[in-house]
């Protein structure tokens, strides 16, 4: 009897789940003299006593407190054969003593989760008193989410246009998540996209075959990690009636599947972080906001000072150009005029890109603007942008969606493989033939160069295929002093005025 009640009040003591389940099995097999024991619980903890399968004579017994049962303990006897009656009712008084004590340590465990949950909000809200920027609060959501739950991996998933969805953030940082960051999914067929569309969380298992399934035709190889993905869970980031993405955390195969609390965990954290992100975007817009109204007080300062001045200075070197005698002069005179009016040209570029951020959707302009801006944060700088030439007259609706495509994947290769400080973008128009005319896209950085083996990142290749679609090319080389040169072109058809002409 002694022994019997040592073993039930060290069983009780225990409130980490493994150590339980390890001291529960191997007291009843102890005990009872027993070969061989398995303690097996529906939330997936296993603990064994012994080696080697249990035998034919193996007595089970469910584990249970209250109404609920937990599990399985299986017995198998030693060399005597079977279990007498004083033998079953030990294990019967072991195998209800490890059922309360099961449910009290699911209890503790649960209410420690709920904890590190609560805590992983608190380092959300902290992130945002320091005003912290999107990018960080998105990283910081899926970094804590993937940490709280015990995942392999976490992510974020926000919406890229109509049926699309875009990986913004992956966790941890690393190949592999550099690999995934930017991949897009569609909202029908997915679970990611399921949690968008119907606002509700969606648990799957074997995740990883999903994911390489409906990635099959994905430029270049998926990350070795993804085919171990199992359990995952897709929570909607909710904040009124607008989703603003889906969060993801997924494990590997080898740990133990979600469970229904920790969904609720998942969705009750997914609430607080929708906030956090809304709050992070309603800062940026207010910076923007003020940004804005900067740029179009200096913009109007330079059309209404500036370029006057400008202006009036090149037609009086044009007008003293005719007067002077000496020819070489005169050339002279004239070449700066002409200087003049270039930096007139570039100026006005200029105010166009202060203004355009705060202009309507329709102007290809102001799209690319947008485009360079968004890239700010993954780059650590904004690009320059230049434009010349007849943009929105000139690039039909299809040519304009490949270029804006082409410059973001541009960018985003400078981000991931340049190391550059800072970058430049000029986009032009010209005339090629007697009545074509040349859209040329050329990205500029300072950064470490084109890579050996540049053939190997698949944003060129796709670079490539957009510009091959409309007869142009792609070539990244080396820059003239350091860095890279992307040059991008497309063959446009002739204008309307133009195809006229020609007639």
């Amino acid at each position: 009897m002694p022994a019997i009640l040592a073993a039930v009040g060290g069983i009780a003591r225990e409130l980490e789940l493994p150590a339980l389940l390890d001291r529960a099995v191997t007291a009843a097999c102890e005990l009872l003299g027993a070969r061989r024991g398995r303690l097996d619980l529906a939330e997936g903890g296993i603990a064994e006593y012994g080696r080697g399968a249990l035998g034919a004579g193996a007595v089970e017994l469910p584990v249970r407190a209250g109404t609920q049962t937990f599990g399985t303990l299986t017995v198998e006897p030693g060399a005597g054969g079977e279990f007498g009656r004083r033998e079953r009712e030990v294990l019967g008084a072991l195998t209800a003593a490890t059922g309360m004590a099961v449910e009290k340590a699911l209890l503790v465990d649960q209410m420690r989760r709920r904890e590190r949950w609560l805590e992983a909000s608190y380092d959300v809200t902290r992130a945002l008193l320091a005003a912290q920027n999107l990018r960080d609060t998105l990283r910081l959501v899926a970094e804590r989410a993937r940490v709280v739950a015990g995942g392999t991996a976490g992510a974020i998933a926000r919406p890229d246009g109509p049926g699309r969805l875009v990986f913004d953030v992956v966790e941890p940082p690393g190949e592999d998540a550099d690999r995934l960051t930017g991949l897009t999914v569609p909202t029908e067929g997915t679970a990611t996209g399921m949690a968008f569309t119907t606002r509700r969380p969606v648990v799957v298992r074997d995740y990883g075959e999903h994911v390489q399934e409906q990635q099959r035709d994905h430029d270049g190889p998926m990350p070795a990690m993804i085919k171990d993905l199992d359990s995952a869970i897709s929570v909607p980031l909710i904040v009124g009636e607008e989703t603003l993405g889906v969060l993801v955390v997924a494990k590997f195969r080898d740990r133990s599947p979600f469970t229904d609390s920790d969904v609720q965990l998942a969705e009750t954290f997914a609430g607080h972080a929708a906030l956090a992100v809304e709050f992070s975007r309603a800062q940026e817009a207010r910076q923007q906001l003020a940004v804005f109204s900067d740029r179009d007080r200096i913009a109007r300062d330079l059309h209404d000072l500036v370029i006057q001045r400008l202006f009036a200075t090149g037609l009086g070197l044009e007008g003293v150009s005719r007067l002077i005698a000496d020819a070489g002069v005169a050339a002279r005179v004239a070449g700066f005029a002409q200087d003049l009016d270039g930096t007139i040209r570039e100026i006005r570029n200029s105010i166009f890109s202060l203004q355009a951020p705060a202009q309507a959707q329709g102007s290809l302009r102001a799209e690319l603007l947008r485009v360079a801006v968004d890239a700010r944060d993954a780059l650590g700088f904004e690009p320059r942008v230049g434009f010349d030439g007849p943009l929105d007259a000139a690039v039909p609706d299809a040519v304009r969606s490949d270029l804006i495509a082409s410059l973001r994947e541009a960018l985003t290769n400078v981000t991931r493989h340049a190391g550059a400080k800072s970058s430049s973008v000029e986009v032009t128009v010209n005339q090629h033939g007697r009545l074509g005319r040349r859209l040329t896209l050329v990205v500029r950085d300072d950064g470490t160069g084109p890579p050996p083996e540049a053939g190997r990142i698949s944003g060129l290749a796709n670079l490539a295929s957009r510009a091959a679609r409309w007869g142009g090319h792609c070539v990244l080389t080396a820059g003239e002093d350091r860095g890279s040169r992307l040059e991008w072109t497309a063959e446009l058809p002739a204008m309307t005025g133009e195809q006229g002409r020609g007639r």
